[in-house]
């Protein structure tokens, strides 16, 4: 009886051993994939961002020009972004004169016929 229960154990260890290097297979290609999507990605990134810097003569674009160039952009739109809320303060000021504005023009019309 021992035996059986140590040939089940070991038939049951070789099944865990197959599955773990199924999945380490598996693993490995996705990490594979990975790696090429990575490589694709930086390379558009570099072509969008900049022509010239996406290696021109062949040469492999480093994943600090990728990052560099990201955080320029990065920093462009914070920047936008900070642009773009001053213009709407700014924006809001106005129409809030502009609403002033039209308020007095409307009591200026008012005492105006009230003098006629």
């Amino acid at each position: 009886q021992a035996e059986e229960e140590l040939k089940e154990a070991c038939a049951r260890q070789a099944l865990q051993l197959q599955e773990m290097g199924r999945r380490e297979r598996l693993l490995r290609a996705g990490a594979g994939r990975a790696k090429e999507q990575l490589e694709s990605f930086k390379a558009q990134v570099m072509r969008v961002c900049s022509p010239a810097a996406a290696g021109g003569a062949g040469k492999a674009v480093t994943e600090q020009q990728v990052i560099e160039k990201v955080r320029q952009i990065s920093d462009e739109n914070q920047q936008s972004h900070e642009r773009e809320k001053c213009l709407q303060e700014e924006l809001s000021s106005r129409l809030s004169k502009e609403k002033e504005t039209s308020a007095n023009v409307e009591v200026f019309k008012k005492s105006l016929w009230e003098l006629q």
